[in-house]
Protein backbone atom coordinates (compact mmCIF):
# COMPACT_ATOMS: atom_id res chain seq x y z
CA UNK A 1 0.00 0.00 0.00
CA UNK A 2 1.27 3.47 -0.90
CA UNK A 3 2.30 5.84 1.88
CA UNK A 4 0.02 8.36 0.21
CA UNK A 5 -3.12 6.36 0.75
CA UNK A 6 -5.59 7.48 3.39
CA UNK A 7 -6.91 10.96 4.04
CA UNK A 8 -10.26 12.41 4.95
CA UNK A 9 -13.22 10.05 5.24
CA UNK A 10 -15.67 12.47 3.62
CA UNK A 11 -15.44 13.56 -0.04
CA UNK A 12 -16.36 17.07 1.07
CA UNK A 13 -13.18 17.26 3.12
CA UNK A 14 -10.78 15.43 0.85
CA UNK A 15 -7.48 16.68 -0.52
CA UNK A 16 -6.81 16.02 -4.20
CA UNK A 17 -3.46 15.86 -5.95
CA UNK A 18 -3.68 17.72 -9.26
CA UNK A 19 -1.39 17.50 -12.26
CA UNK A 20 -1.75 19.60 -15.42
CA UNK A 21 0.20 18.37 -18.45
CA UNK A 22 0.87 20.97 -21.11
CA UNK A 23 3.02 21.03 -24.20
CA UNK A 24 5.78 23.03 -22.50
CA UNK A 25 5.23 22.59 -18.75
CA UNK A 26 3.85 20.09 -16.25
CA UNK A 27 2.44 21.61 -13.06
CA UNK A 28 1.21 19.94 -9.89
CA UNK A 29 -0.43 21.03 -6.64
CA UNK A 30 -2.61 19.84 -3.79
CA UNK A 31 -6.17 21.16 -3.98
CA UNK A 32 -8.16 21.71 -0.80
CA UNK A 33 -11.97 21.64 -0.52
CA UNK A 34 -12.10 25.44 -0.65
CA UNK A 35 -10.24 25.52 -3.96
CA UNK A 36 -6.90 26.57 -2.48
CA UNK A 37 -3.73 25.37 -4.23
CA UNK A 38 -0.92 24.22 -1.94
CA UNK A 39 2.64 23.03 -2.56
CA UNK A 40 2.80 23.98 -6.23
CA UNK A 41 5.57 22.36 -8.27
CA UNK A 42 6.44 22.45 -11.95
CA UNK A 43 8.90 21.10 -14.49
CA UNK A 44 9.41 21.33 -18.26
CA UNK A 45 7.49 18.74 -20.27
CA UNK A 46 10.06 16.24 -21.64
CA UNK A 47 8.31 16.18 -25.00
CA UNK A 48 11.12 14.55 -26.96
CA UNK A 49 12.04 11.92 -24.35
CA UNK A 50 9.03 9.62 -24.72
CA UNK A 51 6.03 8.71 -22.61
CA UNK A 52 8.02 7.15 -19.77
CA UNK A 53 9.84 10.44 -19.14
CA UNK A 54 6.48 12.24 -18.90
CA UNK A 55 5.12 9.61 -16.49
CA UNK A 56 8.22 9.95 -14.32
CA UNK A 57 8.00 13.75 -14.30
CA UNK A 58 4.33 13.68 -13.28
CA UNK A 59 4.93 11.12 -10.53
CA UNK A 60 7.94 12.99 -9.16
CA UNK A 61 6.02 16.27 -9.01
CA UNK A 62 3.02 14.64 -7.35
CA UNK A 63 5.17 12.90 -4.73
CA UNK A 64 6.88 16.20 -4.03
CA UNK A 65 3.56 17.95 -3.57
CA UNK A 66 2.36 15.27 -1.16
CA UNK A 67 5.60 15.52 0.81
CA UNK A 68 5.23 19.30 1.05
CA UNK A 69 1.81 19.18 2.71
CA UNK A 70 2.05 20.32 6.34
CA UNK A 71 1.80 17.29 8.62
CA UNK A 72 0.23 19.26 11.45
CA UNK A 73 -2.83 20.04 9.34
CA UNK A 74 -3.57 16.33 8.84
CA UNK A 75 -3.96 16.73 5.09
CA UNK A 76 -3.46 13.48 3.20
CA UNK A 77 -4.49 13.14 -0.45
CA UNK A 78 -7.17 10.66 -1.47
CA UNK A 79 -7.03 10.76 -5.26
CA UNK A 80 -5.36 12.30 -8.32
CA UNK A 81 -7.04 14.54 -10.87
CA UNK A 82 -5.21 14.75 -14.20
CA UNK A 83 -5.63 17.56 -16.71
CA UNK A 84 -4.10 16.83 -20.12
CA UNK A 85 -4.11 18.14 -23.63
CA UNK A 86 -6.68 16.23 -25.66
CA UNK A 87 -8.24 14.36 -27.10
CA UNK A 88 -8.57 11.90 -24.24
CA UNK A 89 -10.66 8.83 -23.42
CA UNK A 90 -11.82 9.76 -19.90
CA UNK A 91 -13.41 6.38 -19.21
CA UNK A 92 -10.23 4.38 -19.76
CA UNK A 93 -7.95 7.21 -18.63
CA UNK A 94 -6.02 7.32 -21.92
CA UNK A 95 -4.56 10.29 -23.75
CA UNK A 96 -5.59 9.47 -27.31
CA UNK A 97 -3.95 11.57 -29.98
CA UNK A 98 -2.44 14.90 -28.81
CA UNK A 99 -1.14 16.78 -31.88
CA UNK A 100 1.72 18.51 -30.05
CA UNK A 101 3.00 15.63 -27.86
CA UNK A 102 3.05 12.57 -30.09
CA UNK A 103 4.76 10.44 -27.43
CA UNK A 104 1.49 10.40 -25.45
CA UNK A 105 -0.53 8.82 -28.24
CA UNK A 106 -2.73 6.08 -26.70
CA UNK A 107 -0.97 6.61 -23.36
CA UNK A 108 -2.62 4.99 -20.26
CA UNK A 109 -1.90 8.03 -18.14
CA UNK A 110 -4.41 7.38 -15.34
CA UNK A 111 -3.26 3.78 -14.88
CA UNK A 112 0.37 4.90 -14.77
CA UNK A 113 -0.29 7.45 -12.05
CA UNK A 114 -2.34 4.96 -10.03
CA UNK A 115 0.44 2.37 -10.23
CA UNK A 116 3.16 4.83 -9.25
CA UNK A 117 1.36 6.64 -6.42
CA UNK A 118 -1.16 4.09 -5.15
CA UNK A 119 -4.12 6.48 -5.47
CA UNK A 120 -7.14 6.38 -7.79
CA UNK A 121 -6.58 8.69 -10.74
CA UNK A 122 -9.06 10.40 -13.06
CA UNK A 123 -8.14 11.92 -16.41
CA UNK A 124 -9.93 14.61 -18.37
CA UNK A 125 -9.13 17.04 -21.18
CA UNK A 126 -7.62 20.27 -19.87
CA UNK A 127 -10.41 22.56 -21.05
CA UNK A 128 -13.01 20.32 -19.42
CA UNK A 129 -11.11 20.43 -16.14
CA UNK A 130 -10.94 24.22 -16.43
CA UNK A 131 -14.68 24.39 -17.06
CA UNK A 132 -15.29 22.34 -13.90
CA UNK A 133 -13.12 24.80 -11.98
CA UNK A 134 -14.87 27.90 -13.29
CA UNK A 135 -18.26 26.41 -12.44
CA UNK A 136 -17.09 25.43 -8.95
CA UNK A 137 -15.18 28.55 -7.90
CA UNK A 138 -15.09 30.97 -10.82
CA UNK A 139 -17.08 32.94 -13.37
CA UNK A 140 -19.66 30.19 -14.09
CA UNK A 141 -20.53 29.46 -10.47
CA UNK A 142 -24.11 28.16 -10.31
CA UNK A 143 -24.62 28.21 -14.11
CA UNK A 144 -25.84 24.97 -15.72
CA UNK A 145 -25.52 25.87 -19.42
CA UNK A 146 -22.31 27.58 -20.48
CA UNK A 147 -19.25 27.37 -22.68
CA UNK A 148 -15.73 27.67 -21.40
CA UNK A 149 -13.27 28.84 -24.06
CA UNK A 150 -9.53 29.21 -23.62
CA UNK A 151 -7.55 31.31 -26.09
CA UNK A 152 -3.89 30.67 -25.53
CA UNK A 153 -1.32 28.73 -27.59
CA UNK A 154 -4.32 26.81 -28.89
CA UNK A 155 -8.03 27.50 -28.74
CA UNK A 156 -9.93 24.93 -26.69
CA UNK A 157 -13.48 24.79 -25.43
CA UNK A 158 -15.87 22.85 -23.24
CA UNK A 159 -19.64 22.64 -23.25
CA UNK A 160 -21.68 22.42 -20.04
CA UNK A 161 -25.31 21.39 -20.59
CA UNK A 162 -27.89 20.86 -17.85
CA UNK A 163 -25.15 20.98 -15.23
CA UNK A 164 -22.90 18.34 -16.81
CA UNK A 165 -19.99 18.29 -19.19
CA UNK A 166 -20.95 17.35 -22.74
CA UNK A 167 -18.47 14.56 -23.55
CA UNK A 168 -19.97 12.75 -26.54
CA UNK A 169 -19.73 8.96 -27.02
CA UNK A 170 -15.94 9.09 -27.39
CA UNK A 171 -15.20 11.82 -24.84
CA UNK A 172 -14.03 14.27 -27.51
CA UNK A 173 -16.95 16.71 -27.69
CA UNK A 174 -16.21 20.41 -27.38
CA UNK A 175 -13.34 20.88 -29.83
CA UNK A 176 -14.81 24.20 -30.94
CA UNK A 177 -11.43 25.58 -31.97
CA UNK A 178 -11.41 23.32 -35.00
CA UNK A 179 -14.52 24.64 -36.69
CA UNK A 180 -13.67 25.84 -40.20
CA UNK A 181 -14.26 29.55 -40.80
CA UNK A 182 -12.41 29.94 -44.12
CA UNK A 183 -13.29 27.51 -46.90
CA UNK A 184 -10.57 28.49 -49.36
CA UNK A 185 -7.39 27.82 -47.45
CA UNK A 186 -6.54 30.31 -44.76
CA UNK A 187 -3.97 30.12 -41.95
CA UNK A 188 -2.61 26.71 -41.04
CA UNK A 189 -3.78 24.99 -37.87
CA UNK A 190 -1.65 22.82 -35.60
CA UNK A 191 -3.90 19.84 -36.40
CA UNK A 192 -2.91 20.04 -40.06
CA UNK A 193 -6.06 21.70 -41.36
CA UNK A 194 -6.49 25.21 -42.74
CA UNK A 195 -9.00 27.95 -42.01
CA UNK A 196 -9.78 26.68 -38.50
CA UNK A 197 -10.63 29.14 -35.75
CA UNK A 198 -7.59 27.98 -33.78
CA UNK A 199 -5.25 28.57 -36.72
CA UNK A 200 -6.63 32.07 -37.23
CA UNK A 201 -7.05 33.30 -33.66
CA UNK A 202 -4.86 31.32 -31.20
CA UNK A 203 -1.26 31.93 -30.21
CA UNK A 204 0.49 29.29 -32.31
CA UNK A 205 -1.55 30.29 -35.35
CA UNK A 206 -0.73 33.96 -34.85
CA UNK A 207 2.96 33.08 -34.59
CA UNK A 208 2.79 31.18 -37.90
CA UNK A 209 1.01 34.11 -39.51
CA UNK A 210 3.72 36.43 -38.18
CA UNK A 211 6.39 34.31 -39.86
CA UNK A 212 4.42 34.45 -43.11
CA UNK A 213 4.14 38.25 -42.89
CA UNK A 214 7.91 38.53 -42.49
CA UNK A 215 8.53 36.16 -45.41
CA UNK A 216 6.33 38.34 -47.61
CA UNK A 217 8.05 41.54 -46.46
CA UNK A 218 4.88 43.08 -45.12
CA UNK A 219 5.88 43.88 -41.52
CA UNK A 220 8.94 45.95 -40.60
CA UNK A 221 8.06 45.54 -36.92
CA UNK A 222 8.02 41.75 -37.08
CA UNK A 223 11.10 41.69 -39.28
CA UNK A 224 13.07 43.44 -36.56
CA UNK A 225 11.70 41.10 -33.88
CA UNK A 226 12.47 38.02 -35.97
CA UNK A 227 16.15 39.00 -36.10
CA UNK A 228 16.30 38.70 -32.30
CA UNK A 229 14.06 35.78 -31.32
CA UNK A 230 11.40 33.35 -32.47
CA UNK A 231 8.15 35.23 -33.19
CA UNK A 232 5.16 34.76 -30.90
CA UNK A 233 1.58 35.98 -30.64
CA UNK A 234 2.75 38.62 -28.19
CA UNK A 235 4.94 40.13 -30.93
CA UNK A 236 1.91 40.43 -33.21
CA UNK A 237 -0.19 42.05 -30.47
CA UNK A 238 2.58 44.49 -29.58
CA UNK A 239 3.08 45.26 -33.26
CA UNK A 240 -0.56 46.24 -33.56
CA UNK A 241 -0.23 48.63 -30.62
CA UNK A 242 2.92 50.07 -32.23
CA UNK A 243 0.98 50.85 -35.41
CA UNK A 244 2.35 48.08 -37.66
CA UNK A 245 -0.21 47.62 -40.45
CA UNK A 246 0.37 43.89 -40.97
CA UNK A 247 0.12 43.13 -37.24
CA UNK A 248 -3.06 45.16 -37.01
CA UNK A 249 -4.61 43.23 -39.89
CA UNK A 250 -3.72 39.86 -38.35
CA UNK A 251 -5.06 40.79 -34.91
CA UNK A 252 -8.27 42.30 -36.27
CA UNK A 253 -8.91 39.12 -38.25
CA UNK A 254 -8.30 37.03 -35.12
CA UNK A 255 -10.81 39.03 -33.08
CA UNK A 256 -13.31 38.97 -35.94
CA UNK A 257 -12.97 35.20 -36.29
CA UNK A 258 -13.57 34.72 -32.58
CA UNK A 259 -16.61 37.01 -32.70
CA UNK A 260 -18.15 35.10 -35.62
CA UNK A 261 -17.52 31.81 -33.87
CA UNK A 262 -19.34 33.12 -30.79
CA UNK A 263 -22.38 33.87 -32.94
CA UNK A 264 -22.41 30.28 -34.19
CA UNK A 265 -22.04 28.88 -30.67
CA UNK A 266 -24.85 31.08 -29.34
CA UNK A 267 -27.22 30.09 -32.14
CA UNK A 268 -26.36 26.38 -32.00
CA UNK A 269 -26.02 25.80 -28.25
CA UNK A 270 -28.03 28.57 -26.51
CA UNK A 271 -25.59 29.01 -23.59
CA UNK A 272 -26.38 31.33 -20.73
CA UNK A 273 -22.70 32.23 -20.48
CA UNK A 274 -19.48 32.11 -22.49
CA UNK A 275 -16.49 32.21 -20.14
CA UNK A 276 -13.29 33.20 -21.92
CA UNK A 277 -9.87 32.42 -20.45
CA UNK A 278 -6.34 31.75 -21.64
CA UNK A 279 -3.29 33.98 -21.72
CA UNK A 280 -3.97 35.57 -25.11
CA UNK A 281 -7.56 36.52 -24.28
CA UNK A 282 -6.55 37.71 -20.81
CA UNK A 283 -3.87 40.01 -22.23
CA UNK A 284 -6.27 41.40 -24.82
CA UNK A 285 -9.03 41.90 -22.25
CA UNK A 286 -12.01 43.91 -23.48
CA UNK A 287 -10.24 44.37 -26.79
CA UNK A 288 -10.99 40.67 -27.37
CA UNK A 289 -14.40 40.37 -25.71
CA UNK A 290 -16.11 43.56 -26.82
CA UNK A 291 -16.23 42.70 -30.57
CA UNK A 292 -17.67 39.26 -29.71
CA UNK A 293 -20.44 40.79 -27.63
CA UNK A 294 -21.24 43.30 -30.34
CA UNK A 295 -21.34 40.66 -33.09
CA UNK A 296 -23.61 38.38 -31.06
CA UNK A 297 -25.96 41.26 -30.31
CA UNK A 298 -25.98 42.29 -33.98
CA UNK A 299 -26.31 38.97 -35.80
CA UNK A 300 -27.23 36.06 -33.48
CA UNK A 301 -30.81 34.91 -33.07
CA UNK A 302 -32.65 37.33 -30.84
CA UNK A 303 -33.69 34.98 -28.03
CA UNK A 304 -30.33 33.28 -27.28
CA UNK A 305 -28.49 36.57 -27.90
CA UNK A 306 -30.59 38.27 -25.25
CA UNK A 307 -29.74 35.59 -22.72
CA UNK A 308 -26.00 35.01 -23.20
CA UNK A 309 -23.24 36.93 -21.43
CA UNK A 310 -19.62 36.82 -22.56
CA UNK A 311 -17.33 37.26 -19.57
CA UNK A 312 -13.66 36.79 -18.65
CA UNK A 313 -12.59 33.73 -16.68
CA UNK A 314 -11.70 34.32 -13.03
CA UNK A 315 -9.24 31.62 -11.97
CA UNK A 316 -6.21 32.47 -14.10
CA UNK A 317 -3.33 30.04 -14.54
CA UNK A 318 -4.47 27.79 -11.68
CA UNK A 319 -7.71 26.87 -13.42
CA UNK A 320 -6.65 23.42 -14.66
CA UNK A 321 -5.29 22.56 -11.22
CA UNK A 322 -8.31 23.77 -9.25
CA UNK A 323 -10.63 21.77 -11.50
CA UNK A 324 -9.05 18.51 -10.34
CA UNK A 325 -11.07 18.71 -7.12
CA UNK A 326 -14.57 18.74 -8.68
CA UNK A 327 -13.35 16.22 -11.28
CA UNK A 328 -12.44 13.72 -8.56
CA UNK A 329 -15.44 14.58 -6.38
CA UNK A 330 -17.79 13.85 -9.29
CA UNK A 331 -16.19 10.58 -10.40
CA UNK A 332 -14.72 8.92 -7.34
CA UNK A 333 -16.80 5.92 -6.35
CA UNK A 334 -18.65 5.74 -9.68
CA UNK A 335 -17.83 2.35 -11.27
CA UNK A 336 -18.15 3.76 -14.78
CA UNK A 337 -14.91 5.67 -14.20
CA UNK A 338 -13.11 3.26 -11.89
CA UNK A 339 -13.75 0.20 -14.06
CA UNK A 340 -12.65 2.05 -17.20
CA UNK A 341 -15.80 1.13 -19.09
CA UNK A 342 -16.30 3.27 -22.19
CA UNK A 343 -19.88 3.67 -23.40
CA UNK A 344 -20.99 1.03 -25.86
CA UNK A 345 -20.87 2.01 -29.55
CA UNK A 346 -24.20 2.03 -31.39
CA UNK A 347 -25.29 -1.36 -32.71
Amino acid sequence: MSVLEGGASSPDGMVVLAVDIGGTQIRAAAILPDGSCLARRSAPTPVSDGAEAIYQTCATLLRGVADDLPEAAGWRPEAIGISSMGPVDPWRGFVVDPPNVCSLRDAPLADEMEARLGLPAYLERDTNVAALAERWRGAARGVDDFLYVTVSTGLGASVFHDGRLLLGPDGTAGELGHITLMMDGGPRCGCGGTGHLEGIAAGAGLARQATDEVACGRSPFLRARADVAHLTARDVAEGELAGDEACGRVMRRARRAFALACVGWVDALNPALIVVGGTLAERQGERWLKPARAEVERTAFRTPAARVRIVPAQLGEDVSLVGAWPLVAERMGDPVWREKRPPRPPQ
